[in-house]
């Protein structure tokens, strides 16, 4: 098996095993640095990146089952693969470690042949799986990627709080009607490049796109404290863009568009929905309903972003808000207060 390659942490207390590893693993092709203990390691493991960490289990300090329950912890390191190294006599140990998350082991001292076939095998596996990531985010957004990666897949939700951001043209069914079908689409790659783009900058995921019409989620399933301040940001970023994507349209003598967009906030269920052959990460409740109400809404009232009032409530006044009385929502028994929200000028 060939593989190309990595970049390699050696963990160990001894400098000359530190050294005589360091030069096996130099002599395979490996690119290798060096920790003298835990602490040091996964200092260093969270500021550069590495491919395999090859960890001492008896260690001062911070040993190798802290180092590996740490990266079992961190969602964005428990996919590293850690091969031990362990004399005989610490068999128990080399099992608790196997437990832990440790990939492989290695007695010491080290042979070489083992050596390459235990780590030639671990960088095969680490490679798959980066590429399983990497085909997985080309169908659904990195962070989803990440949470099918990290929990697996099950249909079904849970309750958690965040905000729903909808968007889509002013009358996109008459500009379609006036282009060739090879435009409209045209049209729309730009369009979604730009409101797509902006969702990502703030953290959020696009949970659906249909025709012109795009739904967006800001606190799940990375929850984040600011996600409706983030909504909002989107949300502004988006009229920016298209407000300078129209005025290129104009120049150019093709057709101009403009956008509204509608945010709520509040408790939602989140996760995935529809079959196990077909299924997408979305979130349901009165707040995704509340949010498609108020992107209708800025058709009304002639506004480009209309949010409710606990997204207003999230923004702490870091941006100004400007109240537009209460919309009567089917269901609710109560009217919901609404609030504007202008975009930046753009230059």
């Amino acid at each position: 098996m060939t593989v190309s390659a990595g970049r390699v942490l050696v963990v160990d207390d001894n400098r000359m095993n530190r050294l005589l590893l360091g030069r096996m693993l130099e002599e395979q092709g490996h690119s290798v640095r060096f920790a003298e203990d835990g602490q040091e390691a996964l200092d260093q493991i969270r500021a550069e990146t590495y491919d395999l960490v090859l960890l001492d289990v008896v260690m001062p300090n911070v040993d190798g089952f802290e180092v590996l329950g740490a990266l079992k912890d961190d969602p964005l390191l428990r996919d590293l693969p850690v091969i031990v190294t362990s004399s005989l006599d610490e068999f128990d140990g080399v099992i608790r470690c196997i437990e832990l998350g440790a990939e492989d082991y290695l007695t010491k001292p080290v042979n070489g042949v083992l050596l390459r076939a235990r780590v030639t095998s671990s960088l095969e596996k680490k490679r798959l799986h980066d590429e399983r990531r990497e085909l997985i985010s080309k169908f659904a957004t990195r962070e989803v990627a990440d949470d099918l990666l990290t929990s697996g897949f099950s249909l079904g939700g849970k309750a958690v709080d965040a905000a729903a951001l909808f968007c889509d043209i002013r009358s996109f069914t008459s500009i379609a009607e006036t282009q060739t079908p090879t435009e409209t689409i045209e049209l729309l790659n730009d369009y979604y490049a730009l409101v797509i783009g902006a969702t990502r900058a703030e953290g959020g995921i696009v949970s659906l796109m249909a025709g012109d019409g795009l739904m967006a989620i800001f606190g799940a399933p990375n929850p984040t404290p600011d996600f409706r301040l983030r909504a909002v940001r989107a949300a502004r970023q988006m009229v920016e863009l298209v407000e300078l994507f129209s005025r290129e349209q104009k120049a150019l003598g093709k057709t101009p568009i403009r956008i509204g967009v509608g945010i709520a906030s509040g408790n939602v269920v989140a996760g995935y929905t529809g079959t196990q052959y077909r299924a997408t990460y979305t979130c349901v409740g009165d707040t995704v309903n509340l949010a498609s109400r108020l992107e209708a809404h800025t058709k009304v009232i002639g506004r480009p972003i209309l949010i409710d009032e606990e997204t207003r409530n999230g923004l702490d006044g870091a941006i100004p808000v400007e109240a537009h009385g209460e919309l009567i929502v089917t269901g609710k028994t109560r009217a919901v207060n609404v609030y504007s929200v202008d975009a930046p000028r753009g230059d």
